[in-house]
């Protein structure tokens, strides 16, 4: 039984492997929650970007916010990523992973002075600006350097993503880029200024998109925009229409990213701009299916109206479920034996908060001591941890071949503490 959405986590011999490791035997190793990666599916979902975009110009750009631990960048700078930061925490990683500060756009809506000096000193190639007020506070550090400052507008085309209401960022309602109305006088702005160099294009509509149809109409509102702006005199090199691409959590069917992008391509060779450069900024799909969480059963405890299975891993390791609702599947790392009954449980964790859940109303056949695999767990998960109830932030493992080598060890407690100061 495989994984959805990869072969690369699969259950032989009915036991959870990771590549061609017993998982089992990592929790063994590191304890849990522990987070596990595959690099192999890591790699098998960048490449099918790259197929996408064979014989064209272009620079894929993983959007590191869901998942920025150090040796996943290391992956993908490794196979010819830039990224796409959104904050100078995250620039501060790419160059610690080995990342080149020439492949980083950096996008987001608040950033700083300090921030953006940063960005400008290390050599970024292009902000992503998302109001006309940046423009000028770009323009202002820049000219303090002495530096030239690239940028890309990006354009808010309110297009619907159909997805969850908080991962949508491309609808009016939304706090993010520039409204298609204000983008040529935007443009016109940037232009002006005397630190400024306009280079491209920016367009992200959302997250955990399953269909084509909003890429399609987000794609055709961005190149009546490149016409206009174009037709104003200001060049723009690149066309940089975002990320966003689903995977399969729950029997999802998210266009795959190559026929996605042959579908996208003809649309922008029909309309005559086939040879710009074309950046994408893709996140939750390189990495969401290539990772699973383990955790242990701590207790099963029988109600009237509900059955909980309490595990050790909780909303501050897995927040997704609390924040979005969002559907993980939670399988036995063992299968159970044939004759084994199962119940309904509510899968939860130790936080005290009635939001700490992991999934509702599964049906399992375990004990007390057995491990549970949370799938699709490589996105979202781990850089959205927290420490809530001083909990230290699990340990991560990524897997190549049948070699596991640790990537974050635990933290303890005395991690946590290392910060704060008593009272005299």
């Amino acid at each position: 039984m495989t994984h959805p959405g990869h072969p690369h986590i699969a259950w032989t011999g009915g036991e959870l492997h990771v590549e061609q490791v017993r998982v089992a035997e990592l929790a063994r190793q590191y304890g849990t929650p522990l987070f596990i990666y595959s690099q192999a599916a890591m790699l098998a979902a960048l490449a099918a970007y790259q197929r996408g975009f064979a014989g064209r110009r272009s620079k894929i750009c993983y959007a590191m916010k869901a998942n920025s631990s150090l040796a996943v960048l290391q992956v993908f700078a490794r196979a010819g990523c830039g990224f796409d930061i959104v904050s100078g925490g995250e620039l501060e990683r790419v160059l610690a992973a080995g990342g080149k500060a020439a492949d980083v756009i950096f996008s987001g809506v608040g950033k700083t002075r300090a921030e953006i000096a940063r960005a400008l000193e290390a050599g970024i190639g292009c902000f992503n600006v998302e109001s006309e007020p940046e423009l000028e506070v770009l323009d202002e550090v820049a000219a303090v350097m002495g530096r030239t400052a690239p940028v890309s507008i990006r354009v808010n085309p309110n297009v619907d993503p159909k997805t969850h209401p908080y991962i949508s960022t491309g609808l009016k309602g939304n706090k993010f880029g520039i409204a298609h109305e204000r983008t040529l006088h935007a443009y016109q702005r940037a232009a002006e200024l005397p630190h400024l160099q306009v280079v491209g294009i920016d367009c992200h509509i959302g997250s955990q998109i399953t269909e084509s149809g909003p890429y399609l109409d987000a794609m055709d509102r961005v190149l009546d925009l490149v016409d206009a702006v174009e037709a104003a005199g200001v060049r723009l090199r690149h066309i940089d229409f975002g990320g966003g691409l689903g995977i399969d959590y729950r029997g999802d069917t998210p266009p795959a990213a190559d026929a996605l992008w042959a579908e996208l391509l003809r649309k922008l060779d029909a309309r005559g701009y086939g040879d710009r450069e074309l950046m994408i900024e893709p996140g939750r799909s390189l990495v969401g299916n290539a990772g699973v969480c383990l955790t242990e059963v701590l207790y099963l405890k029988p109600g009237e109206q509900k059955n909980f299975c309490i595990v050790d891993a909780a909303m501050n390791d897995l927040p997704r479920p609390a924040m979005y609702e969002a559907w993980h599947g939670i399988e036995p790392v063992v299968a159970a034996a044939a004759d084994a009954s199962a119940t309904l449980y509510d899968v939860v964790g130790p936080v005290c908060e009635s939001g700490d859940w992991l999934g509702h109303e599964r049906r399992l056949a375990v004990q007390p001591g057995e491990l549970l695999a949370v799938l699709s767990a490589g996105a979202y998960c781990m850089s959205m941890a927290s420490n809530y109830n001083t909990r230290g932030r699990a340990a991560e493992v990524l897997v190549d071949g049948d070699r596991a080598h640790l990537i974050r060890e635990r933290e303890k407690v005395s991690d946590l503490l290392r910060g704060e100061r008593l009272l005299p």
